[in-house]
């Protein structure tokens, strides 16, 4: 008698148009919790050195302090949610500090001293980092994990829904808090419309003033979480892995470290640079720079400290620069020898991934430095300016933040889908280093413009705020430019269990950035306290940011592209960045 034996055949995977459900519960939150996050920031400026009358250098202290801090805390979500709470978890419970941030600001005028609002600043601000901070990591992959195999070929347009709820929510609140925020006009003209006068009455209503434009940004922020929690029965819910099944890049890179035995001195010369590019200079730079931040009062220790970490980034910068030319960023086989005992050929593969990208990752800490400077020295130099009307809406420095969303939303799809195609057909390749070479003298040449409109200012000019639409406009392009397409590099060139490593890592350097900005502030803070926003620092900052794109330029051009096929989710870490 015979005996057959039946091979199971997976069954094709049925196709679904439909999303699921649950999508539109984390995309209703995502821009809600954008609204909430962004309306609070566009008026930070302008209500730290009017309400609570502090000078502009401690404003823009302040404002890059609390970003920097806003972009290390996703390597402490991170964590929570991967080895404790899970990610549904960790988006709820923080949330609830993220709303009792946003209550703290709001009733900071139930205390009559300057002092105490600047307590409930300080305090409103540090949950708020926490909690806009710890959920970064989550919210994206939590949608990823919402998508099962028939779903898949949705998934980038889910994606690119998230990006597009990010955009829409900032927009609108550049243009609403502000407005809150602002005080009604003492009368109104007899040909008024009707929204303007019934808006001038809720205004004169007493919904006016920056205890409400911090109170919307909190309720817009409960019902972000509201919405989260509405979709719970929906989700699929992934529990904390708690443990790792790849090696990460420290073990492995440790391990090959520890078992050079009789390695050359040239080998172990570019090991311990290597360690130091990656891990110790950037560190020390960090703790350096906070350091500094936290400081009332600059003393010859303080900028001993401050000079010095200034010394850290040029030195990282010779070393990366070094290390390129003698072709030694990637550490030899040689090297990596020492960990095959332990570790397999694809661990180390991916653990050799990392240093070339944390090469190109080193000078984009200058980029936000810039960028970042579009939410504090840029409204405070608006301010000084005379607001125009568009469409009957009164624009002024605050509302003038609306126009960066506006046109990503708008340049994202041109350059995407016009401008590379066409200059990849006339035979120039725009690969993601030439981009962001590009992006990098765009920056800087947003800040020469920037420094000539102070200068004109400075001159006792009068000017329109509509001037600074020009450099609005160069500086968002520098921005699809650097940003997006930094996180595609990163995400194309990483080994795929390197993705989440390489994620953290281009968090920080957003980090360094608003740190540079607050040492630099610091440093060269003078009698007045408003040296932070004059035309010699704009053009500080324009001149560094050129001599950091050479740089960028020399090391990219070294760089030697990895292919890797790896699932098509890149939307995700942009959505992460925003």
């Amino acid at each position: 008698m015979s005996t057959s034996t039946a091979t199971a055949t997976p069954a094709a995977t049925i196709r679904d148009d439909r999303w699921p459900k649950q999508i539109k519960f984390i995309v209703g939150n995502e821009a809600a919790e954008r609204f909430s996050y962004y309306g609070m920031k566009s008026i930070l400026a302008l209500y730290i050195t009017s309400a609570l009358m502090q000078t502009k250098d401690r404003a823009t202290t302040i404002i890059h302090l609390f970003v920097s801090v806003n972009y290390f805390m996703p390597l402490f979500g991170a964590w929570l949610s991967d080895r404790l709470w899970g990610r549904y978890h960790t988006i709820l419970w923080i949330s609830l500090f993220y709303c009792a941030g946003h209550g703290v600001l709001a009733l900071s005028d139930l205390f009559p001293s300057t002092d105490a609002k600047l307590w409930c600043l300080y305090a409103g601000l540090g949950l708020i980092a926490f909690g806009s901070g710890g959920i970064k990591p989550c919210v994206s992959a939590f949608m990823g994990d919402q998508f099962k195999p028939e779903h898949s070929h949705l998934m980038r347009k889910a994606y690119a829904a998230f990006y597009f709820s990010i955009n829409f929510g900032s927009f609108f609140s550049f243009i609403v808090i502000p407005w809150i925020a602002s005080k009604p006009a003492p009368a109104l003209a007899a040909d008024t419309g009707f929204l303007d006068r019934a808006l001038w009455q809720l205004k004169n209503a007493g919904f006016t003033g920056y205890s409400w434009a911090f109170a919307v940004p909190g309720i817009l922020m409960a019902l972000a979480t509201l919405i989260f929690w509405l979709g719970t029965k929906h989700y699929v819910r992934k529990p904390p892995t708690r443990e790792t099944r790849t090696a990460g890049f420290f073990s492995v890179f440790l391990t090959a470290k520890r078992n050079l035995g009789d390695a050359g001195a040239g080998l172990r010369t570019a090991a311990q640079v290597s360690m130091l590019t990656s891990v110790v200079l950037p560190a020390i730079i960090m703790i350096g720079m906070v350091f500094v931040a936290f400081q009332s009062k600059v003393s010859g220790f303080v900028k001993f400290i401050g000079w010095g970490s200034v010394a850290c980034v040029g030195i990282w910068y010779l070393l990366v620069l070094v290390a390129s030319f003698m072709d030694r960023v990637e550490l030899p086989d040689g090297f990596w020898k020492g960990a095959k005992a332990k570790f397999n050929d694809s661990e180390i593969s991916a653990a050799r991934s990392i240093a070339p990208i944390l090469a190109v990752f080193a000078f984009v800490p200058a980029f936000w430095a810039l960028f970042d400077q579009s939410n504090s020295t840029w409204v405070l130099q608006g301010d000084k300016m005379l607001p125009f009307t568009i469409l009957g809406w009164k624009i002024g420095a605050e509302q003038m933040q609306s126009l960066n969303p506006l046109l990503v939303m708008i340049l994202v799809p041109v350059l995407t889908w016009w401008l590379y195609p066409m200059s990849e057909s006339v035979g120039f390749k725009v690969t993601p280093l030439r981009r962001m070479s590009i992006g990098f003298f765009l920056t800087a040449f947003s800040y020469v413009i920037v420094g000539w409109l102070q200068q004109r200012l400075e001159a006792k000019e009068t000017l329109s705020l509509a001037w600074q639409a020009v450099p609005y406009i160069i500086l968002t392009a520098a921005e699809v430019l650097v940003s997006t397409t930094g996180l595609e590099f990163a995400y194309t060139q990483a080994a795929p269990s390197m993705k989440s490593t390489i994620m953290s890592f281009w968090l920080l350097t957003v980090t360094i950035g608003n740190l540079l900005v607050t040492t630099i502030t610091q440093l060269g803070g003078g009698a007045h306290g408003d040296e932070s926003v004059t035309s010699g620092r704009f053009y500080l900052y324009a001149g560094m940011t050129a001599v950091v794109a050479v740089l960028f330029i020399l090391v990219a051009i070294r760089y030697r592209y990895r292919e890797y096929v790896a699932p098509p989710k890149p939307e995700q870490e942009v959505a992460e960045a925003r």
